[in-house]
């Protein structure tokens, strides 16, 4: 295991006071592409569940959306960011970083 960096220590200690702030510390936690990728495909299967729900009348099924949407994100941050996901410590801001970096993906803002 390595020593955290000075910044990881400061992001560790540091209370956000607003998305806006939150966000640039969100997007440096998924820096890498495959660990995005798995987000995105955890979102656009929580949009697929709900699409069902409503489209069946099963709501049962709706109980799947936490398996799928954290399922992909934690295997990412476990196995190929090698972090712990920010939803532990801040669960509010990264579930809106999720849609956030999805909707900023759709609109092409990261870079290839």
């Amino acid at each position: 295991m390595t020593e955290p960096t000075v910044d990881e220590q400061h992001n560790a200690e540091k209370r956000f006071e607003s998305f806006a702030e939150f966000y640039p510390f969100y997007l440096s936690e998924h820096s890498h592409p495959t660990c995005r990728a798995l987000h995105y495909i955890g979102s656009f299967g929580v949009l697929s569940i709900i699409a069902y729900a409503i489209i069946t009348g099963n709501y049962m099924a709706l109980w799947f959306t936490p398996l799928m949407g954290y399922g992909f994100a934690w295997v990412a941050h476990f196995f190929i960011e090698h972090n712990r996901p920010a939803t532990f410590k801040y669960p509010f801001y990264s579930f809106a970083g999720d849609w956030v970096m999805l909707k900023d993906f759709l609109l092409g803002r990261f870079r290839k």
